[in-house]
């Protein structure tokens, strides 16, 4: 029987989830992505803590990224999710792609939070 893409998906995201763990000094930079949306949260695995998070659906980002393409509304959540994370005093993160590639929208968050200032 032919496995959905969301199974596929969420198994890719359990295989890597063996080896990436976030812990109180390096907190874990988790994506997910929808068809309309893209959200991305600093995750404390230690205390099971979302420290800071970032979507297109926020109050404050939702204007902002209005009209947008969605790779570039992609860049803004990631340099949101790194204001956010440096105001918390958070510098450095281990990237969890949440079993995307690393491709398009994936990569704009990524290239965005670097570009926000966080080191991974």
């Amino acid at each position: 029987m032919a496995k959905s893409r969301s199974i596929a998906r969420e198994n890719r995201h359990a295989r890597v989830r063996k080896r990436v763990f976030g812990t109180t000094e390096r907190p874990r930079l988790n994506i997910f992505k929808s068809l309309s949306q893209i959200y991305a949260q600093v995750i404390d695995d230690m205390d099971g803590k979302t420290l800071v998070s970032a979507s297109t659906l926020d109050k404050d980002l939702r204007e902002q990224v209005k009209g947008m393409k969605k790779t570039e509304q992609a860049k803004a959540i990631g340099k949101a999710v790194a204001e956010r994370a440096k105001s918390k005093g958070i510098s450095t993160v281990v990237f969890d792609r949440g079993g995307f590639r690393y491709v398009g929208r994936v990569k704009a968050v990524a290239d965005g939070a670097r570009e926000g200032g966080l080191q991974f």
